[in-house]
């Protein structure tokens, strides 16, 4: 939490990984129908992709779909976010977190019909307007599941001290290497001297 700054979006022009070209698009079909005379492949192909691929509803509607998000801290219950449904009532409940405590956001996700590359999780934490961290993380790349995939961030741990203390707003947005903006969202959090 170093940089201070004013910010109002999560500038896009900071979101690519230097030195990182994002693969070629194809379909679904495409990939599976590719290298069918080698045996190696196919099995490997089997492994990524899975062999039960989701097909009630996939045609319609976005290619991914971002269920929830979920406050995890050591010793603590989850605490979880639905993402699908009004996500401007999102930054009216935050969550409380302990001063100096250790916490990760996890963000539940399912892929419907094509292979996503390169999906990136973002989120930039302001107080009272100013920017105080920035953070990117690379997801990966997933092929269509029926069950949802969940991805946890790196363990962060919360500002302690009475300065640091007090109500912080994230913007949060889910994206991949085609620049597609899978979700964007608001969300907030209280930082206090214990957990209630």
């Amino acid at each position: 939490m170093a940089e201070v700054q004013d910010t109002q979006h999560i500038d896009s022009d900071e979101e690519d990984t230097p030195g990182y070209k994002a693969p070629a698009k194809a379909t679904l079909e495409e990939i599976t129908q590719k290298d069918q005379d080698d045996e190696s492949l196919i099995k490997y192909k089997k492994t990524l992709l899975g062999e039960n691929l989701p097909t009630d509803g996939a045609a319609d509607g976005p290619n991914v779909v971002v269920l929830k998000m979920s406050l995890l801290a050591k010793d603590r219950d989850p605490v979880d976010v639905d993402l699908t449904g009004d996500l401007a009532k999102i930054k009216d409940t935050p969550f409380v977190i302990k001063e100096g405590a250790e916490y990760q956001i996890q963000v539940t996700f399912s892929v419907k019909r094509e292979i996503v590359a390169g999906l990136k999780y973002f989120q930039v934490t302001s107080r009272k307007g100013i920017r105080v961290d920035k953070s990117q993380f690379m997801v990966g790349s997933y092929g269509p599941k029926t069950e949802p995939h969940t991805y946890k961030t790196t363990p962060d741990e919360a500002p302690k001290g009475m300065i640091s203390r007090g109500h912080y707003t994230v913007k949060s947005k889910f994206t991949d290497d085609d620049k597609n903006e899978h979700l964007a969202w608001e969300w907030t959090f209280d930082v206090k001297k214990d957990w209630e």
